[in-house]
């Protein structure tokens, strides 16, 4: 047996049944770079099971691989789930202006509500990655579901203040709890459902359905609830000429409007529980944990259990380059979308053109994700390569915005479209590539343990940037260079990253 970072041996060799010759591939057990050893199988041609050998001996048997075309259902029902998560969670802040004028809240009110995600995330991190390690991916999504779906309906008992900011905040709290699995989950389920080569697309589908909720909140929230700024004329249009709307008490017109968004916000909210109820019967229905047969060698592996997984991350030197990395950039990046009205109001960029640049972002980022995802599926051994080919192209471009925010180049309403797009696209297309990247490098710890611990440095990350837009006079003009600046602090750190391919090697030996 050869030993080494990622070395296994392969033998061929040829054995003669009772009537015919039967070639076999052994695949030995090795020691990977944390010193555990794998453990190998046997694979024979004319047979349907698999032999699954530790040091030398047989130790149990190992259901051959299978892949399953319902894979693109569990698939499509998980990204429903993460979808919907997403756009709950995103509920107030595109329609912040009618919260405002039917509640009473203020800008203030509208940043806790946002920030109670992330904080709910922190909470239930260590429980959730648990949960998708012990109990399995039905139990974590079901469970998500449902809290998801308790969430929704908590912010549908009342629309009388002050009891709607109490409602409404024990619904985003409740949501958030299912942030762990929304972000953490896509490529556990990749790893369960989905054969090597097609891994990283299915993790790239999986993320962005997140992003795509994010942006679907940006349509359905504004379209629900209009932010009219003639509201107070139009409530009385057709029933009352401008004299007599002019004789009316203002406090009388703010009512009415008060009561007017009222009443649409709680359509939203009466609509959105619908949908989350629909969801969490989809999942409770059927969602399996995984399917009968695996998919790959690597997917029927035993894993490290969940204590020795979280001992063997933390010695993992080459993980957490990845973990900061990643948390680091698109960390910032995902708060990125809640400061940029603010970063382009003093270049007369409107809050509604700079909710579109959200937009666009979003729709560029999951056209690339996607790309970028299928490429590295081909190339499978080259993700250093494409994330330094991104990293790259997004800070080149974050330069080029941070020079016009800070009028070092002149003002151009096309260039900053061009750069914020460009900027924020090619780097969420990086979040596929580095779950799988993370995945790989840390075999044979749960996919779920290693993608929670990824996904918690990226909303500490997140918390803190968000943090210090509360200190006074801190200015708008340091976010953009930030950004900018992890960018570049994180190429070093993959230029002389050694990709590993822990998984890939035994699946392709067999």
């Amino acid at each position: 047996m050869e030993t080494g970072n990622d070395s296994a041996m392969v033998k061929l060799s040829s054995s003669r049944d009772n009537n015919n010759e039967s070639p076999k591939i052994s695949l030995n057990s090795h020691i990977n770079h944390n010193g555990y050893i794998n453990k190998g199988f046997t694979v024979e041609k004319d047979s349907s099971k698999k032999t699954q050998i530790e040091n030398g001996h047989i130790s149990k048997e190992c259901e051959e691989t299978q892949v399953y075309k319902r894979r693109w259902y569990i698939l499509s029902v998980y990204c429903l789930l993460t979808l919907t998560q997403a756009m709950l969670w995103n509920t107030w802040g595109p329609i912040a202006a009618s919260s405002h004028q039917a509640f009473g809240w203020n800008d203030g009110d509208t940043a806790l509500l946002t920030d109670l995600g992330p904080i709910a995330f922190l909470l239930v991190v260590f429980l959730f990655s648990w949960i998708v390690d012990v109990k399995g991916l039905r139990w974590a999504c079901v469970l998500t579901a449902f809290v998801m779906m308790l969430g929704a309906g908590v912010r549908c008992i009342t629309d009388k203040s002050p009891y709607v900011k109490v409602t409404a905040g024990i619904g985003q709290f409740l949501n958030g709890i299912g942030t762990p699995v929304s972000m953490g989950v896509p490529p556990v389920l990749s790893a369960a459902w989905f054969p090597p080569h097609q891994r990283t697309l299915s993790t790239a589908i999986a993320t962005v359905a997140n992003l795509a909720g994010i942006g679907l909140s940006f349509v359905i929230g504004p379209f629900m609830v209009p932010d009219d700024k003639n509201t107070t004329r139009s409530t009385w249009n057709g029933t009352l000429n401008t004299t007599e709307v002019n004789s009316l008490n203002t406090s009388d017109l703010q009512e009415e409007t008060g009561l007017k968004k009222r009443n649409q916000i709680m359509i939203l909210l009466y609509t959105e529980f619908g949908w989350a109820v629909g969801i969490f019967l989809l999942l409770l229905v059927y969602f399996p944990a995984k399917p009968s047969k695996p998919p790959s060698i690597s997917a029927s592996t035993e894993r490290l259990n969940f204590i020795q997984g979280c001992k063997t991350l933390l010695r993992n030197g080459v993980f957490w380059v990845i973990a900061c990395s990643y948390g680091l950039s698109v960390g910032i990046l995902g708060a990125w979308p809640g400061v940029l009205e603010i970063v382009l109001k003093p270049h007369h960029i409107s809050e509604h053109e700079a909710g579109l640049i959200g937009m666009y972002s979003v729709v560029c980022g999951i056209v690339l994700s996607l790309i970028v995802a299928k490429c590295t599926d081909v190339f499978s051994k080259k993700k250093k390569v494409f994330l330094l080919g991104l990293y790259l192209t997004s800070g080149a471009f974050a330069l080029w915005m941070n020079l016009l925010l800070s009028r070092i180049l002149p003002d151009s309403y096309a260039s900053l479209h061009i750069t914020a797009v460009v900027g924020s696209a090619t780097l969420t297309a990086t979040t596929p590539v580095y779950f799988e990247m993370a995945c790989e490098t840390t075999y044979p710890v749960a996919e779920g343990i290693t993608n929670f611990a990824l996904t918690l440095v990226n909303n500490i990350v997140s918390v803190v940037f968000l943090a210090i837009q509360t200190i006074p006079n801190i200015g708008t003009s340091w976010e953009g260079w930030t950004l900018f600046g992890t960018i570049i602090l994180c190429l070093p750190g993959l230029v002389f990253l050694k990709e590993k391919t822990n998984r890939l090697n035994v699946d392709e030996h067999t």
